[in-house]
């Protein structure tokens, strides 16, 4: 696996859940889904 050239930021901090999973190309939170209304969960 290399490590070279990984500058551009792919995920920052999501305005919902506080988390460094919204997605700036797409506008999505992978944590949350915002802006969504509904919020994404997992199954436990």
């Amino acid at each position: 696996m290399s490590f070279g050239k990984k500058k551009n930021k792919t995920h920052t901090l999501c305005m919902r859940c506080g988390r460094r999973s919204f997605h700036l190309q797409k506008s999505r939170c992978s944590a949350c889904a915002f802006p969504a209304a509904r919020k994404r969960k997992c199954k436990p």
